[in-house]
């Protein structure tokens, strides 16, 4: 081969090698790329080179979302989900459409605070409440808990400052609420429901989803247990929807203007109370006759002392509501009783018209004595409560005719539980309800004082006790119940 051959052989090998080289360098040496896949909802949005660029664009495009929540930065959705990749792809995503897909799809996030209430009734929803600060939820349980407790007796209570009971009094032994309450940081979609104001919040705690202030204007007259009895509260409910009055018998001005609204609590306050208690016994009445006085002769000839009884008991009060059963420790006579007596002319008989109440003595007390009133005869969360629970003398303990009458009703009711009817005269009816046992049949005539029937706890009630119950005509069928208090005052 000719030296120039050889040469033009040489170079075209060495091109070949060069071209080789290159080749082989831009395919290998290429540098992979750093990217971020976006996921939403578990969907691909694309691929973007720089997660905080669209971080930094979703908080500067939702300025509305920072002005309303007062906050410095507004994030992704839930459902959001960046994933980093090392490849030599280069399908990138402008940022701004990944923002407009996401804008599109989703609701953005801000930090706050999620708090999960959950019922220890296993029917009961978990209720869920979004706040921006933990300070809003913990001052909104704290009005609720003042709602039904004077913020004085809570403070003492928290800061162990407590007096000691001296002869009678109550102290605060544990106080909780029922339900189990969790709070977690974490996101909140911005278009769901954030309580931002620990006012609204406490309204809703106390009034349920319809925490609306039902107002009324107090007129000349009126006072608080007037206007709660009108609007079927207890006046109870009443200082709870409007906590600037300290009882029942603060003053009310002309024109000024008062929640009505029926509170509906979606939390419950437990307290744990031990309770010294003086109760004073109903006076008992005698009458005598003597055959040598005139028919219209009547001398109170021994004057009556009602007795007292000292009660130290543990009661638990449930959102502001006592029990109807309570825990009787022990009982002290601090003054014995003495029998009023009256002494008559011969008895002749007499039809007696014109009223169905006898303060004379006619109408004998349903239990026996000392005894405790758990709930009188008035509104309770919007329903009557048509009559006086009484407890105090135990389960099982004695229940007697008020008066003499014929029994209409021996029967079990799901809410009453084991109960009676006595009809007496004058169209006046009286009822003994959560018996534990019935001692008289329909049809049978009963005296004064006779037992019928034993305390209990039967049908819907929260403890051992007698719901007492007057009425003028049948119950439940067309008869007015009214207060059984009449009967003894």
């Amino acid at each position: 081969m000719k030296t120039k051959d050889k040469l033009i052989t040489a170079i075209m090998c060495l091109s070949i090698f060069i071209i080789l080289i290159v080749s082989g360098n831009t395919k290998n040496d290429k540098a992979p790329n750093s990217v971020y896949q976006v996921y939403l909802n578990g969907q691909k949005m694309g691929m973007i080179a720089s997660k905080d660029e669209l971080y930094d664009l979703i908080n500067e495009e939702q300025r509305g979302i920072k002005e309303k929540y007062n906050v410095d930065k507004v994030y992704p959705p839930l459902g959001f989900e960046i994933v980093k990749y090392v490849t030599y792809d280069n399908d990138i995503v402008d940022a701004n459409k990944i923002y407009d897909k996401i804008k599109d799809q989703d609701d953005f996030t801000i930090e706050g605070y999620k708090v999960t209430i959950t019922s220890e009734e296993e029917e009961k929803e978990d209720i869920v409440i979004n706040v921006l600060d933990e300070n809003v939820f913990k001052n909104a349980l704290k009005n609720v808990v003042t709602a039904f407790v004077s913020e004085d007796e809570f403070n003492k209570y928290i800061n162990n400052t407590q007096s000691e009971i001296v002869d009678t009094g109550q102290l605060i032994e544990h106080m909780y609420f029922a339900e189990k309450i969790n709070i977690n940081k974490t996101y909140i979609s911005a278009n769901d429901k954030i309580y931002t104001d620990e006012s609204e919040l406490s309204q809703y705690l106390l009034f349920g989803d319809d925490a609306k202030q039902s107002d009324y204007i107090v007129k000349e007259g009126d006072t608080i247990a007037s206007i709660s009895e009108a609007n079927k509260l207890n006046p109870q409910e009443f200082l709870v929807a409007n906590p600037k009055f300290r009882d029942e018998n603060s003053m009310l001005a002309i024109g000024e203007k008062v929640n009505i609204a029926l509170i509906n609590p979606k939390l419950t306050l437990i307290e744990e109370l031990h309770v010294v208690q003086d109760v004073e016994a109903v006076m008992t009445k005698e009458t005598k006759y003597d055959d040598s006085k005139p028919s219209s002769y009547s001398v109170v000839t021994q004057a009556g002392v009602t007795g007292i009884t000292r009660f130290t008991q543990k009661v638990r009060v449930v959102n502001g509501e006592q029990n109807q059963g309570v825990e009787v420790v022990s009982k002290e006579t601090i003054r014995e009783p003495v029998t009023e007596i009256t002494t008559k002319g011969k008895k002749v008989s007499s039809y007696v018209t014109g009223t169905f109440v006898d303060t004379g003595g006619d109408w004998a007390w349903p239990t026996n004595s000392p005894y405790i009133i758990t709930s009188e005869f008035a509104f309770r969360w919007g329903s009557m409560h048509q009559g006086l629970d009484i407890s105090g003398t135990g389960y099982g303990s004695p229940i007697y005719a008020a008066k003499a009458g014929t029994v209409v009703t021996v029967a079990t009711h799901y809410s009453l539980g084991k109960y009676i009817v006595v009809q007496h005269e004058n169209n006046i009816y009286t009822m003994y309800a959560h018996l534990s046992s019935q001692k008289v049949v329909k049809g049978q005539t009963v005296s004064r004082g006779q037992v019928i029937g034993l305390m209990g706890s039967s049908g819907f009630s929260t403890g051992t006790h007698l719901h007492f119950s007057a009425i003028v005509g049948m119950p439940y069928e067309g008869g007015t119940f009214f207060n059984p208090w009449k009967l003894y005052r």
